[in-house]
């Protein structure tokens, strides 16, 4: 009995690993404007007065037909490609 129930929170403990490891991917934002600019690897769109620059790879899904002009909504997500992780600086000791 002991055997079995060690076996089942084994494989419980697994499954809840394996969870966290699938967890969802990041959020999502979206932008909206007409394309500026167009290329294999970056997609410009302007919004407001501001441009935006995203990129795109060959996994990229456009519906429709993309070109210079065409108003577009593009959904995007944020990752980190490097981090650096700067030294705290110390408190300067305090007059007395």
């Amino acid at each position: 009995m002991f055997k079995k129930m060690m076996i089942g929170m084994v494989a419980a403990g697994m499954m809840c690993a394996a969870t966290s490891v699938m967890a969802a991917p990041g959020k999502t934002y979206q932008v909206t404007g007409p394309v500026l600019e167009l290329t294999d690897t970056t997609i410009v769109v302007e919004k407001g007065k501001e441009k935006w620059e995203i990129a795109r790879t060959a996994d990229t899904k456009v519906k429709g037909d993309l070109k210079v002009g065409a108003k577009v909504t593009i959904e995007y997500t944020m990752t980190a490609t490097d981090v650096t992780v700067k030294a705290l600086k110390e408190a300067a000791p305090k007059a007395k």
